[in-house]
Parts: structure tokens; sequence; C-alpha cells
């Protein structure tokens, strides 16, 4: 019965893999040295947001190398940076909602996630975006914000962002 539990919540977890939304690599670089499998990383990805054009993010994260790491296997650590920045004319495309999720990516085979929410500062008429690494189990404490204040891009009206 363990042997087909496992089998289950491994299926399970490869389902949810499938699922995620992934972000675009923009390199990477090797922070530790491994004889067998790729060496330790630090990656840097981008993402656009998906309810507001106009806003790109940058999330710097470690990926685990050695065997364990190249087979998919190994837990990465829960550390993550992001700087979001205004690419283009922001247009909010429907209505936000404050925690929102807009990026999630797997950490671990199946308990660990890195998440990318965001909220809308109103009176600031600013976006901001959290990123932070959660377990099934537990939560992770370790995170970081960024903030893009919504300004007129050059030469194109700008939109007003729904409350």
């Amino acid at each position: 019965m363990n042997r087909f539990l496992l089998s289950a919540l491994l299926a399970g977890g490869l389902g949810l893999l499938a699922t995620e939304t992934h972000a675009q690599e923009i390199g990477s670089v090797d922070t530790a040295f491994q004889w067998l499998g790729p060496n330790h990383k630090i990656v840097i990805e981008a993402f656009d947001d998906p309810k507001v054009s106009g806003v790109t993010c940058y999330v710097s994260r470690s990926r685990t190398g050695g065997v364990k790491g190249g087979l998919g296997l190994a837990e990465d650590t829960s550390d993550a940076s992001i700087a979001c920045r205004q690419v283009g004319p922001i247009a909010i495309k429907e209505k936000l909602k404050d925690g929102e999720e807009v990026f999630t990516e797997s950490r671990s085979l199946l308990f660990k996630k890195i998440r990318v929410v965001r909220f809308f500062d109103q009176p600031r008429n600013t976006l901001i975006y959290l990123v932070y690494s959660d377990k099934l189990v537990e939560g992770s404490p370790k995170n970081s914000i960024t903030a893009v204040p919504i300004m007129p891009w050059v030469g194109v009206p700008q939109s007003k962002p729904a409350p």
C-alpha cells in the first residue's frame, strides 16, 4: 500500500508540474562546482504579468546541481529575489485582486513552490509584487518585494487601472 500511495503522490505532483506557468530563463551563474551532474547555480528568469501588459518581472533563485539536481530530485532553497519594471505602456487587462498569484514554479518534486503575488496600492498608483516560497507543511519567511509605479509611457496615453 505504501508503494501505491507513493506512486499516486508522484503522479499527482508531476501532473501539477505540467500545468504551471514557466518563466523565460535569461541567464545563470555557477556558484559551486559539482563533480557529477550540473553545478549549483543562481538562475535569472523573466515573466510578464498576465493581467497587466507593460510589466515584466525578473526573479533570481538558486538551483541545486549535482546528481539529484540533474535528475530533478533535489529540493532548491527558499531564497529568491524579484525586480519588476515597466517595459511599455501599462494597461490593466481585467480587474486586479490583491494577493492574486501571477506566477508559480515548483522548487521540489512534490512540496515546495516559489510564488509571486500582486497587490495594487491605489492611493500611490503602484503595483507591488511579492515573491516567497512555501512548503506543504510549513511556510517560509524568506521573501522579497518590488514596486512598479504606474507612470505614463512616452508618446502613449496612460490607461487608468480598475479598482
